[in-house]
């Protein structure tokens, strides 16, 4: 009989051994959720940006050359910016006070509850009762008019677009500024209160330092949250003028114009101003904490 010599048994290599030997059923959970992503973001914005290089005419930066040389498609940067930043402030700036003070009360529950219900309505429905209550014919303008004032345009302008942003964008802020509040040991202040230190030093050289990095998340998500608006803009704004942000760009080159291209590269320039404006806010924190540990001095 003739000996029959064994093959030897093919393995993975080393780095893939590891890899998998490493995996564990918790690690396991992550699987479907990163599948999740791949399917409803990545995939969605790998197609996006290569199809925005595939213009109806023109070479393969026609889309792009388009919008920065036609001044009504790229006003529509400074116009989405001039509504974003100054709501992303005002949203994050006052949710300070307002959740310190609501970290000290003994019913937090329940004011929190009233301070986040304009979440629960959408921006739509914000948009359509603002229309009722401070349009032309609603009542805070017959209210106006009764005693003698007169009526105040508040909707179709600038003024209206902020306010919705404000109504939709603050019980958001409001959250999470509150969620990073409660995060603090309460006895770090006590015992600077029994130091010595009184409420602005306290503020300064202990909250404010423990809040900046919060905050930094804080405007970064409250900023690509306002800078998408679109429902209140057309609602409340005037899409063709003041209030023609760039989102109102790529839903008529998209459904009107029916240019899935262009309206690819309107998206792909959204989503740059947006990470550019993120990207900012992340690498100035160290010069924040900075700032803020000099804040109570003086």
């Amino acid at each position: 009989m003739r000996d029959t010599v064994a093959e030897p048994v093919q393995r993975p290599p080393l780095r893939v051994w590891l890899a998998l030997r490493d995996l564990d059923s918790v690690t396991l959970l992550v699987l479907p959720a990163l599948l999740f992503v791949v399917a409803t973001f990545i995939y969605p914005f790998a197609y996006g940006f290569v199809l925005s290089f595939e213009p109806k005419a023109g070479d393969w930066l026609a889309n792009y050359r388009k919008f920065f040389s036609d001044p009504f498609l790229y006003d529509t940067i400074g116009a989405t910016f001039w509504l974003a930043v100054p709501a992303t402030l005002i949203n994050v700036l006052v949710s300070i006070p307002i959740a310190l003070r609501v970290r000290r009360l003994n019913r937090r529950r329940v004011l929190t509850t009233l301070l986040v219900v304009p979440i629960t309505l959408g921006t739509v429905l914000i948009a359509e009762g603002l229309l009722f209550y401070l349009g032309p014919q609603g009542w805070f303008n017959r209210v106006l008019s009764l005693v003698g004032i007169g009526q105040v345009r508040l909707v179709h302008n600038y003024t209206g677009v902020m306010l919705s942003l404000i109504l939709s964008g603050f019980p958001f802020a409001f959250l999470l500024t509150l969620s990073h509040l409660t995060g603090i040991d309460p006895s770090l202040e006590q015992a600077a209160s029994t130091l010595g230190a009184n409420a602005r030093a306290r503020f300064w050289h202990i909250l404010m330092p423990l809040l900046v990095q919060g905050l930094a998340i804080n405007l970064c998500l409250s900023f690509v949250q306002t800078f998408s608006v679109f429902p209140s803009a057309v609602l409340l704004g005037a899409p063709a003028g003041a209030t023609r942000v760039i989102s109102i760009a790529a839903y008529q080159a998209a459904y009107e114009q029916y240019d899935a291209s262009m309206a690819s590269a309107i998206a792909m320039i959204m989503g740059f101003c947006q990470l550019a404006v993120v990207a900012v806010i992340l690498t100035s924190r160290s010069f924040w904490y900075r700032g803020a540990t000099a804040g109570g001095k003086g």
